[in-house]
């Protein structure tokens, strides 16, 4: 069955052979399950060959739970398939996103009949929460849930879908869970979902030790983990290793074709790529690494082509939403950005790039206050995200609420800047306000943050450093430093010409007889209202240009 396939245990357990006779004659095949077998066989055969309508029809009047679920649930499809046969594209105009299941009302009204009578079983209730959940009926689809896992543990599909109605741990702490191994699954499950990684990663350490050390699905979680705190490199060689052990899997591959396009690993994608078509490549997965790969060599309307490709296969996808919304932001039609990004939210309100990527969409577009909302749904989703609050501060500025940005660069720069840009921009944010003394130290952190890191830099911003030092110790006559930072000037092509010529002042200061300042006018300390709520900062002493170079 669809609901089986899509949502089975993340794992493998193999059993001894047994024997058919044994399973009829077993309690859980019941006297009303023997009446109902050959309706039940016939329609599971039209279920399978998604003729949803006609297999509903012949299992009108069947009391068994099995067939009364089939027969349910076949209803259930049946209105999702027309739904989807009235939304022609993947991407079409707004209005279409608000086709409806026609079905769900009734089912609904059917379903809560019988789940007053506590006649439904665990497969009953997982798709009677279902239904409330399309409703957006989100408490008591949770209840409903609950109930499931409680009367079925080893449904993994109500697990997973309790799992998307749980927006925050305080939430999490309020679910009356069944005690039971499956539980923790789920907890390692929903802890990476809520990007509480070290929680997730515990579990999963947990789980390793009790038995499941074997476990692909828990490798390949444990990867997924690492790539949600960008720790890029574990992750990558976790998903190596996996690769060896379980050379056909393509659950995940989607995800490890994402970090070899962050590092821009063409070979390696382009032989995964070719790898999962040989396999299956009318899998989601396999279409979207394919994705990945076009999208790495700039060609942006294949990639899309593929991303629409896997969501045709699987409206309900999550990453496809996504990286279809950044093809889209890659050829400037911000609209059709818009839509796969609003799609990707009412699949997963957790998904943080959409919120980002609506974010940079309205950015585009020149509309600030539509970006802060956007790039604030981003920062409470990744509060440690240093690329979010980065967005946020250049979103305050261009609102004028200079304060707010000055607090979101600094608190960018204490939870570690990844791209190594909050300090430039809270400089300069000094320098627009005359706070020369608060800029030149944010100027001194960055060029000596710049080169600790060990590489080689041909960075914009590391010549704008130099210039802004230069003559912020000229003005406060430190020839020495100021020549230093003058000569680095040289270094640059956009600020050679005035490093010469601050050069030539400062010899021509030094002939007449000035002398240079023994100290400077004001200590180096960031201002209070930043460093309140972050890391305590130091003094911070005339920039050592000896220890900074390339």
């Amino acid at each position: 069955m669809k609901f089986l396939t899509n949502s089975c245990l993340p794992w493998v357990i193999f059993l001894p052979n047994v024997r058919i006779s044994k399973v009829f004659n077993s309690p859980l095949f019941l006297q009303e399950d023997a009446r109902d077998l050959d309706a039940y066989t016939l329609a599971k055969s039209y279920f399978d060959l998604k003729e949803y309508d006609r297999a509903a029809y012949f299992l009108r009047g069947c009391k068994s739970q099995k067939a009364y679920f089939l027969y349910m649930y076949s209803r259930y499809l049946s209105g999702e398939k027309k739904k989807d046969d009235e939304t022609v594209d993947s991407l079409g105009p707004l209005e279409k996103g608000q086709v409806k299941n026609e079905a769900l009302r009734e089912l609904r009204v059917e379903l809560s009949k019988k789940h007053k009578a506590q006649e439904l079983d665990g497969f009953g209730l997982y798709l009677y929460g279902v239904v409330l959940r399309k409703l957006d009926l989100s408490k008591e689809a949770i209840d409903v849930f609950v109930e499931a896992t409680h009367v079925l543990p080893l449904h993994w599909g109500a697990w997973l879908e309790l799992c998307n109605l749980i927006t925050d741990k305080e939430m999490l702490k309020f679910l009356s869970l069944p005690d039971t191994w499956m539980k923790e699954f789920f907890l390692a499950h929903i802890y990476t979902e809520l990007q509480l990684i070290e929680e997730a990663l515990q579990k999963y350490q947990s789980l390793i030790d009790a038995g499941f050390s074997k476990s692909t699905y828990i490798i390949s979680q444990i990867a997924v983990a690492y790539h949600n705190i960008r720790d890029i490199d574990k992750a990558l060689s976790i998903f190596n290793e996996l690769r060896k052990q379980d050379p056909y899997r393509i659950e995940n591959m989607d995800t490890f074709s994402n970090l070899l396009y962050v590092r821009s690993m063409k070979p390696e994608l382009s032989y995964l790529a070719h790898n999962l078509c040989e396999i299956d490549k009318y899998r989601v997965e396999t279409c979207c690494v394919i994705g990945n790969y076009y999208s790495l060599r700039s060609q942006h309307e294949k990639a899309a082509l593929y991303f629409q490709r896997a969501l045709k296969l699987n409206p309900r996808y999550l990453g496809a939403w996504t990286l279809m919304g950044h093809e889209y932001m890659e050829m400037k039609n911000t609209s059709a950005a818009i839509q796969a990004y609003r799609h990707a939210i009412e699949v997963n309100k957790r998904d943080y790039r959409a919120w980002y990527g609506l974010g940079q969409t309205y950015e585009i577009l020149k509309m600030p206050f539509y970006c802060l909302y956007y790039y604030r749904r981003a920062h409470q989703l990744r509060p440690n995200d240093s690329r979010m609050l980065v967005a946020l501060g250049e979103c305050y500025e261009k609102l004028n609420q200079l304060v707010e940005a000055k607090k979101c660069y600094w608190r960018a720069y204490a939870v570690g800047d990844v791209e190594k840009m909050a300090l430039v921009k809270l400089a300069k944010l000094h320098e627009q306000l005359n706070e020369s003394e608060q800029a030149a130290q944010c100027y001194i952190k960055y060029i000596q943050d710049i080169y600790s890191c060990g590489e080689i830099v041909e960075h914009l911003e590391v010549s704008t450093a130099f210039r802004y030092l230069a003559q912020y110790y000229f003005k406060c006559k430190l020839w020495d430093e100021a020549s230093a930072c003058a000569q680095k000037c040289c270094s640059f092509n956009d600020t050679r010409e005035e490093g010469k010529a601050l050069l030539r002042q400062i010899l021509q200061l030094r002939n007449q007889g000035e002398t240079s300042s023994t100290e400077i006018a004001t200590p180096f300390f960031l201002p209070a209202s930043l460093s309140a709520n972050s890391t305590p900062t130091r003094r911070v002493s005339p920039l050592n240009l000896s220890s900074v170079t390339p």
